[in-house]
């Protein structure tokens, strides 16, 4: 590691009702990638924006590579280096790859733009970081693992020195987080700086060498990250010890609540067949493109079905849209809860209020006002929602309470089946595991619970039963008490379609 490149001392940013950054010192050093940590509404992401110049800060000084800056703007941080990569990827997806790197910078020639000198410069450097992508493939053509390694490749483009990478692997398979991995160490080799913001704390070992700790947009600690435990890093992000990663209850088993027969909608769900009781949560395993979030998005009726059957509490239930789910009691967390779960330009009271105006409205369709406090006070309370009130907007708030907002909408209802599509990504340890205790809650309420995640350890550490998909189908149906990751990866790997043995709380045919 080298000199330092960024200095940051005494930072402040206030929004209204929120002080996001409470002077807050940071440093970044030429050659070390260097992990920025902390709970959802930390103001981890405030301070990079603020390096970035997308926030001016209300206090505090800022130098990049020994220059002070006032209030810098972001062509200004550009042009000293500092490149971010956004967890939501910003490419016009129309656009080729070329004409992304380039986009606001194009080059020209005599009479119009020199297309070929951009094609062969964006060729270059993804030849470079080893990346199979041709610079004339349209970018919305691609996997989002391979944007966000054109987004790397546009930020080298622009010659950064200083890479802010937010939650890069959230959207990744293990094979693509490591070319990842590949590509920062390259980076790093070569003299750059780079800000890593992740919640897989297991992903630090890898490629860190040091750690920035933030809580509640105060600084709490850096250390080396060779000289620190884990339990270290997450009693210094929650400021307590968490004694339980997977907080498992045990309930007694009882009847059966949900049923899925014969489900088939498009090429991503063939024939699946699975249910839920009383008193335990159901984990769907797979890896990515295995058709476990088309099967849970064709239950709650957002895709249509080709043909099966649902059952609630043994009845046949006809689910057509949502809203035929949400009457018949079977209720969805969306995985991309900012696009599907929540009106982010709407304050948190509408979006909890929103999806329940059959209960807080009188008979003329008017608004009781008193009922709907009363239900958003619950759901902040119940489920700790981190909020000044409730007037914010949902947008505003981190990605952990924007989870418990899309869930706390839901509590209201009478819900029998509660579906969690990967209910945990992109938050911290903290929050996850709140929701882990929301999961359990509902499940010694009698409802029942299934759940997606990519994440093994979660799966096998609060599922009661664990179905795996592969291809578009269930491969196969195991206790996670009694089962392995091996055994959980072979059955994720099976293309063809597999009889469930017998197990407990298994198919009707098998019982």
């Amino acid at each position: 590691m080298g000199e330092i490149i960024v200095s940051m001392k005494n930072i402040c940013k206030s929004f209204p009702g929120v002080k996001a950054l409470d002077s807050v010192d940071f440093e970044l050093r030429s050659g070390e990638v260097l992990a920025l940590l902390g709970e959802n509404g930390a103001g981890k992401s405030t301070l990079m924006k603020v390096l970035s110049g997308v926030y001016t800060r209300d206090e505090g000084s800022l130098s990049i590579f020994g220059k002070e800056y006032g209030d810098l703007t972001p062509k200004q941080a550009q042009e000293a280096g500092v490149a971010i990569i956004h967890q939501e990827l910003n490419m016009c997806r129309h656009l080729t790859v070329t004409e992304n790197m380039f986009l606001g910078r194009e080059r020209r020639g005599r009479i119009s733009l020199d297309n070929s000198s951009m094609e062969q410069e964006a060729k270059r450097i993804l030849d470079d970081l080893k990346i199979d992508i041709s610079p004339n493939q349209i970018v919305g053509e691609l996997p989002v693992s391979k944007q966000q390694m054109v987004e790397i490749a546009k930020a080298l483009s622009i010659n950064a020195k200083i890479l802010i990478m937010d939650e890069p692997t959230s959207s990744l398979t293990a094979r693509e987080i490591e070319d990842l991995f590949r590509i920062i160490k390259k980076l790093r080799s070569e003299g750059k700086g780079i800000v890593y913001i992740s919640h897989r704390l297991e992903e630090l070992q890898h490629i860190v060498d040091r750690v920035t700790i933030m809580r509640d947009g105060q600084y709490i600690t850096s250390m080396n990250f060779a000289d620190t435990t884990m339990d270290q890093i997450i009693a210094h992000m929650v400021g307590r010890e968490i004694k339980e990663k997977f907080p498992r209850v045990e309930c007694e088993k009882g009847k059966k609540i949900f049923e899925v027969k014969n489900l088939n909608a498009g090429r991503m769900v063939r024939d699946v067949n699975f249910s839920a009781y009383e008193g335990e949560i159901v984990g769907f395993a797979g890896l990515m493109g295995a058709g476990r979030t088309e099967t849970t998005r064709a239950i709650f009726g957002v895709d249509p079905k080709e043909s099966g059957e649902i059952y609630v509490d043994g009845r046949e239930v006809k689910i057509n849209c949502p809203m035929d789910a949400i009457k018949n009691g079977v209720v969805l967390a969306p995985e991309d809860r900012k696009k599907d779960g929540l009106c982010t330009k709407l304050s948190i009271r509408h979006n909890l209020a929103l999806p329940n105006l059959d209960i807080v409205c009188n008979k003329l369709g008017v608004v009781n006002s008193g009922e709907e406090k009363k239900l958003c006070d619950k759901a902040v309370v119940d489920l700790k929602i981190k909020t000044p009130n409730v007037e914010i907007d949902s947008g505003n708030l981190s990605g952990g309470n924007q989870q418990k907002v899309v869930v706390g909408k839901w509590l209201a209802r009478d819900s029998r089946v509660v579906i969690f599509d990967e209910p945990t990504r992109g938050i911290d340890v903290g929050a996850k595991v709140e929701i882990y205790h929301l999961m359990n809650d509902l499940k010694k309420q009698g409802i029942a619970v299934v759940f997606v995640s990519s994440e093994m350890p979660e799966v096998m550490g609060i599922a009661d039963r664990i179905i795996v998909m592969c291809d578009g189908r269930i491969t196969g149906e195991v206790m996670a008490r009694e089962t392995t990751q091996n055994e959980i990866l072979t059955l994720a790997t099976t293309f063809e379609d597999k009889k469930i043995g017998k197990s407990e709380g298994g198919n009707e045919e098998h019982e």
